[in-house]
């Protein structure tokens, strides 16, 4: 019985180590270069896309402040001209 199991880790052992060489061949090979090479160049086509896309959605986000900022400023000085009408009038009726 202990003779079967150890037939069986030698015969998974080389399997594996026959896998790995197999493998490392064709992760190695000129045609696999060629699919990482296009691989990458597609994974930075898109990092490109998607950088160009936050630039202009950061842009568009910064507008958007401003005006809003613009908005707040305006308002916030009709609220002071307001509070000084309201006094000046008050003083003159007093």
């Amino acid at each position: 019985m202990y003779d079967c199991f150890k037939l069986k880790n030698i015969g998974i052992f080389a399997g594996g180590v026959l896998f790995g060489t197999a493998g490392m061949k064709i992760l190695g090979s000129k045609d696999a270069k060629k699919v990482y090479v296009n691989c990458l160049a597609a994974g930075l086509r898109a990092k490109e896309c998607v950088m160009e896309t936050a630039e202009n959605i950061q842009a568009s986000a910064d507008d958007i402040l401003a005006e809003a900022k613009e908005i707040n400023a305006s308002r916030a000085k009709e609220e002071t001209f307001g509070e000084e009408e309201e006094m000046a009038s008050e003083a003159a009726e007093n």
